[in-house]
């Protein structure tokens, strides 16, 4: 076993799992969208599935009619939450989301998301709307994602207080991504952060989460070909099962 394979996040099986930086990140999905596919309303898709079905799991046997509530930001991760949303209120839960940007003003694929949303029995509403995420059975943060710029913004900053209480009050909360606040190259937070009980980390793991910071770690597959990932630098053999998450083990784990 190499350095770098010590590093490495691994599979609750033992298989080697890169991480990848946003600088990474961001070539990835710029050779998918602009060179092979998959587009990135593919890629929102399937992460809000993903997202949608961690939700379940971690509410486990008592999920119909639960009561869910997303914190969603303005960007590529808010739009996975929206999507998220409409997953779970299809399955019957009483979802709410609580969003930077209102739906009417919401374009690319945030604004697509939000317009299918509106065929689903979800309630929107905006992030000064007054709303008490302790209540909630499980709260969704979706919020910023990897592209943290200093400090959170004060809307982001209200949204992430928010997930905060919840967890103060025994509210499970899932991170999509990345725990908003936190660096996702660095782990460092540089204001306030979620803390997360599990992340939900999409495509390949960011180099900052650790279990101090992220909770329980699971990987959602984007769908994104192997050849991609190579393209952008990170080769890898496969490690996704027949499903579409697996759980990782954080490189300071023991083997």
């Amino acid at each position: 076993m190499t350095a770098s394979d010590r590093r490495a996040f691994r599979t609750i099986d033992g298989i080697a799992v890169p991480a990848a930086t946003v600088v990474q990140t961001d070539e990835v999905a710029r050779i998918a969208v602009e060179a092979t596919g998959p587009s990135r309303a593919q890629t929102t898709e399937r992460a809000g599935f993903e997202a949608a079905m961690a939700t379940l799991d971690m509410l486990g046997g008592r999920w119909r009619g639960s009561r869910v509530l997303l914190l969603c930001g303005a960007g590529g991760n808010g739009a996975a939450g929206v999507c998220a949303a409409r997953h779970l209120a299809d399955r019957g839960l009483v979802v709410e989301v609580v969003t930077i940007t209102p739906p009417q003003r919401a374009d690319g694929i945030l604004g697509q998301q939000f317009l299918t949303l509106a065929e689903a029995p979800a309630r929107v509403i905006r992030w000064d709307e007054a709303f008490l995420a302790a209540s909630a059975d499980l709260v969704v943060d979706a919020v910023i994602g990897t592209h943290l710029h200093g400090e959170p913004e004060a809307v982001q900053r209200g949204l992430i207080r928010a997930a905060l209480a919840a967890s103060e009050a025994g509210v499970p909360v899932l991170s999509l991504d990345v725990p908003s606040g936190l660096d996702a190259d660095t782990g460092i937070a540089p204001g306030d952060v979620v803390v997360p009980a599990r992340t939900l980390a999409l495509g390949l793991p960011k180099p900052g989460l650790t279990r101090a910071v992220a909770g329980e770690l699971w990987l959602a597959d984007l769908g994104i070909p192997p050849g991609v990932y190579a393209r952008a630098g990170l080769a890898f053999a496969p490690f996704f099962g027949a499903g579409g998450r697996v759980q990782l083990r954080y490189p300071a784990d023991a083997d």
